[in-house]
C-alpha cells in the first residue's frame, strides 16, 4: 500500500510491548526531506526500539509506520531497505574480521558480508571507494577490517551503509565508545555529511550532546518509551527539556552549533534569618 510520500518516515501512536513490558508508548513522530534529526535519552528511553522501527525490521504492536511513501504491513521490507542505511551494533552483523575493507563497503550491494563469488562492476568498486574517501578511509582500502581501530570501524561502516544510495541513514550512537580524538574526526565527517544537499535525511541515536555534528536541524527527546519532545534544534535542546528528559538539572551551552552539557550548579544553601536579642 502506497501513502502520499510528503514524509519521509512518519510514525503515528506506535506502541511496542515485549514479554508484556511497553518500550515505546504511543509515539507520533514525522521526518520530512532534507532534515538531519538526532534523538536523545537516557538508557533504556527507547531509543534503539525506535530505530528499529524506523528501519523496518520491527513491527510495532499498535499504531501505524509510514516509511519512503509505504505503509509497513503492506509492502515487501525486501524492495525497501536497500533505501535505508543503518549502522548499528544491534541491527546489522559486523564484516568478517579477514575482510578487505574495500569489500566490506562494496558488498552492501549485495546485502552480504564477506565477499564470494558475486562480481562487481568498476563503477561500484569506485563507489566504495569514493565513500571510504569522504568518510576518511582511502589509506584504509586494503587493510583487514578486524585490524582495525573502533574509529575506523565506524567511519567505514558509515560509508558501507551509504553504498546503495539510500534515502534514509539511520546511526546508533556512531560515537559511542571513541577516544577524544575519533570522536571529534567523526563529528567533523558527519558535519560535513549534514551540510550535503544530495547527502540522505539522517536520524543519529545519542546519549550526549557533546556528540551531535552541527547541522543537525532537529531534535527528539524520549524517556520511559515516550515522546518528551521534537522539533527543531533551537526549541528542543535547552536546559528545561533536557532535564526533564534526563532527570536531573542540566546547563546547556552552545558554542559554534557545538552543545555542551553539565550539572546545574546549586542554588547556595540560605542561611537562617538572624535573631535578635
Amino acid at each position: 500500500m502506497s501513502v502520499m510520500p510528503d514524509a519521509v518516515l512518519r510514525l503515528d501512536h506506535v506502541n511496542v510491548v515485549r514479554d508484556g513490558s511497553p518500550l515505546l508508548r504511543d509515539v507520533t513522530w514525522e521526518v520530512a526531506s532534507g532534515q538531519r534529526w538526532v534523538v536523545l535519552g537516557p538508557n533504556g528511553a527507547g531509543k534503539t526500539t525506535l530505530l528499529q522501527v524506523a528501519s523496518g525490521r520491527l513491527f510495532p504492536t499498535s499504531g501505524m509506520v509510514d516509511l519512503l511513501g509505504y505503509r509497513l504491513g503492506s509492502v515487501n521490507m525486501l524492495d525497501l531497505r536497500y533505501r535505508v542505511g543503518v549502522v548499528s551494533p544491534a541491527l546489522v552483523e559486523m564484516p568478517p574480521g579477514d575482510e578487505r575493507v574495500l569489500d566490506a563497503v562494496v558488498t552492501a550491494g549485495w546485502s552480504v558480508f564477506g565477499r564470494a563469488e558475486e562480481q562487481y562492476d568498476q563503477v561500484d568498486l569506485d563507489r566504495a571507494a569514493g565513500l571510504l574517501t569522504q568518510f576518511g578511509c582511502r589509506e584504509l582500502r586494503e587493510r583487514r577490517f578486524g585490524t582495525l581501530s573502533e574509529g575506523e570501524r565506524k567511519r567505514v561502516l558509515i560509508a558501507r551503509s551509504l553504498m546503495t544510495d539510500p534515502e534514509l541513514l539511520l546511526l546508533d550512537e556512531p560515537a559511542s565508545g571513541l577516544d577524544l580524538g575519533a570522536r571529534e574526526a567523526l563529528l567533523r565527517r558527519l558535519t560535513r555529511f549534514a551540510a550535503d544537499a544530495t547527502a540522505p535525511v539522517t536520524v543519529l541515536v545519542s546519549h550526549h550532546v557533546e556528540e551531535i555534528p552541527v547541522g543537525v536541524t532537529h531534535a527528539l527527546l524520549v524517556r520511559s518509551g515516550q515522546v518528551r519532545a521534537a522539533g527543531p534544534v533551537a526549541e528542543v535542546l535547552t536546559a528545561d527539556r533536557l532535564s526533564d528528559c534526563f532527570g536531573i538539572p542540566l546547563e546547556i551551552t552552545v558554542t559554534a552549533g557545538r552543545y555542551s552539557a553539565r550539572l546545574a550548579a546549586r542554588p547556595p544553601a540560605r542561611r537562617p534569618a538572624s535573631v535578635g536579642v
